[in-house]
C-alpha cells in the first residue's frame, strides 16, 4: 500500500438516479432484440415507468435481470403485477433462473441485448438517453470535496464501463477508476484496489454486496455504507449488522472527517 487514499461508490442508485433509463432500455431490448412471442409492445408504455418494476428494482444485481422483470411486466398473458409480485420476489433467484430455462435464453445473450439497447440510443439520441439519469447533487459535491482533499475516487458497478463513463463524463466527473461488470465481481476489484490504497469507505445501495465484502477477510477492514436514498428492499434498513453503517445524503459531509 502507498498511502493513497481511495473513496469507492457504486453508480446506480448511488450517484445517479436510472430508474426510467433501466425500464426504457429494457422495454426497447424486448422490442428490438428478444424476439417473444409472448410480448406486444405499446408505444405508450415507454412514457412512464411501471411501479410493479420499481418495486422489484431493490432485487436486481444485474442488468440483463431487468429485461426477465420487463418481459414478465408486459406477457399479453398473465403479466406480473401488484397481484403476484410478491411470489415472484419471495423466489427472485430461482424464478428468474426458470424463465431462463423456459425460453431457452442465455444471460449473456439477454445482458448483450441490454447493452445493443444502450448503444442504440446513444447513437439515436445522446441528450435523451443520458438525461434518462438523474444525479444524485449531494453525491456529486462530496466527490467534488474528496478530489480537492486530493482522495482519489473509483466506481464499481454491474453496468457496462462504456455507459457508466458516458454518464459520468456528462455529469463532469471524472474518477480515478471506472470497473464495470466486465472486471468481477465488487468484492473481488475492492480486493485488488486494498492492497494497492487506503480505502476510506464504500458506498453502496445493495446490503448484499457489502455483507460479502465484510465477511471476505480480504475485505472486511473496507468501511460499509448503505445509501439510503438508493433502491433498497423494505427489509435493508432492519437488517444492517453492526458493521455497516446507513448513510443518508444529509449526513455524506460527515465522512469528509474521517478521510483527514
Amino acid at each position: 500500500m502507498d498511502g493513497q487514499k481511495l473513496f469507492l461508490f457504486d453508480f446506480d442508485g448511488v450517484i445517479v438516479d436510472g430508474m426510467n433509463e433501466y425500464w426504457h432500455s429494457s422495454l426497447l431490448a424486448c422490442e428490438k432484440y428478444l424476439n417473444s412471442p409472448d410480448i406486444q409492445i405499446k408505444q405508450n408504455l415507454y412514457k412512464k415507468v411501471s411501479n410493479t418494476f420499481k418495486e422489484i428494482r431493490p432485487f436486481v444485481k444485474y442488468g440483463w435481470e431487468m429485461i426477465i422483470i420487463v418481459h414478465e411486466i408486459i406477457k399479453i398473458e398473465n403479466p406480473l403485477d401488484k397481484n403476484n409480485k410478491k411470489n415472484f420476489i419471495n423466489k427472485y433467484h430461482l424464478n428468474c433462473q426458470k424463465i431462463l430455462d423456459d425460453n431457452s435464453w442465455l444471460a449473456e445473450d439477454l445482458q448483450k441485448f441490454l447493452d445493443e439497447s444502450r448503444k442504440y440510443q446513444i447513437d439515436k439520441d445522446f441528450e435523451m438517453w443520458v438525461n434518462l439519469h438523474k444525479p444524485f447533487d449531494e453525491v456529486i459535491a462530496f466527490m467534488e470535496k474528496l478530489k480537492q482533499q486530493k482522495i482519489k475516487t473509483g466506481i464499481i458497478t454491474t453496468k457496462g464501463k462504456i455507459f457508466a463513463t458516458k454518464i459520468l463524463e456528462k455529469l463532469n466527473i471524472f474518477p480515478e477508476f471506472i470497473f464495470g461488470y466486465e472486471s468481477g465481481t465488487k468484492t473481488e476489484i475492492a480486493k485488488e484496489l486494498d492492497k494497492k490504497y487506503e480505502i476510506l469507505g464504500f458506498i453502496e445501495d445493495r446490503i448484499k454486496t457489502l455483507i460479502d465484502i465484510k465477511q471476505n477477510p480480504d475485505t472486511k477492514s473496507i468501511p460499509c455504507f448503505l445509501a439510503d436514498w438508493g433502491y433498497l428492499k423494505e427489509s435493508d434498513r432492519s437488517s444492517l449488522t453492526k458493521d455497516i453503517r446507513l448513510l443518508k445524503l444529509r449526513n455524506l459531509e460527515d465522512l469528509l472527517a474521517i478521510s483527514k
